[in-house]
């Protein structure tokens, strides 16, 4: 059952992706309908109960690709880059009970953990990095989620050439599994600007998309249907999955 449902939602995902706007898949209702079905099942079987594979050492691939969207260029991300990420907060607000900004310092100074990864893109390649930074669950625990609070949002640097940001979405069970982090660092180094510095969500056990690089603002809330488009993340406002997981 597990096999089948991953197997269907890699389908969507990959029509997403790859197919030609125009095609008779693509275009079908009924079989999108079908397709999102899967992707409540699979959420719902598969979840987030299961750990993602880690590897050795010896495994790390030093050169971990780039990809996605172009790293922010605007004056801001440059000035933050020259100033070596000092003036950078990561803001947190929504339904918390402690809202604020981090500054990298802060984060750098909370117990960080090593997770040594493979990152599956659904373009169809994979890497393995190696991770360091804060888990996201320990760092909701201390701006402490409400009872109304059902998803984070995450709030990136990025854009697209219509200037739209990127941004994604876990909901809470996602956001509190024990290997999403807030990485720091990638392959024993500081993240670069190329990698997504000075913060990037890290979610092993989800399709790469899920991953936002450059993030400066996380938002609890009860409902995304009112962010962009709704869907709960940039390519899910395009038709991608939002639940991605591998």
């Amino acid at each position: 059952m597990n096999r089948k449902l991953f197997i269907a939602t890699s389908i969507s995902s990959a029509l997403a992706a790859c197919s030609p706007i125009g095609t008779a898949l693509n275009n079908n209702q009924k079989f999108h309908a079908a397709l999102g079905s899967a992707e409540k099942l699979n959420h719902a079987l598969i979840g987030t109960r299961g750990m993602a594979r880690e590897y050795r050492d010896g495994d790390v691939d030093r050169d971990f690709r780039v990809n996605g969207l172009p790293t922010p260029s605007d004056s801001n991300y440059q000035l933050l880059v020259a100033r070596h990420f000092e003036p950078y907060r990561l803001v947190i607000d929504g339904a918390v009970e402690r809202r604020g900004g981090f500054s990298l310092a802060q984060l750098q100074a909370m117990q960080q953990t090593t997770q040594i990864t493979r990152h599956d893109c659904v373009e169809g390649w994979s890497v393995i990095g190696k991770w360091t930074g804060v888990r996201l669950r320990d760092f909701l625990a201390a701006v402490g989620p409400r009872p109304d609070a059902r998803y984070a949002v995450f709030y990136c640097m990025d854009k697209d050439d219509q200037n739209t940001p990127y941004y994604e979405s876990l909901d809470l069970h996602q956001a509190m599994h024990p290997q999403t982090l807030l990485a720091l660092r990638l392959n024993d180094a500081p993240l670069d600007p190329d990698h997504g510095a000075p913060v990037r969500l890290r979610v092993p056990t989800q399709l790469g998309y899920k991953s936002a690089k450059w993030v400066w603002r996380i938002e609890l809330v009860g409902s995304f249907a009112t962010i962009y488009s709704g869907a709960g993340g940039y390519w899910e406002d395009q038709g991608y999955e939002w639940y991605a997981g591998i």
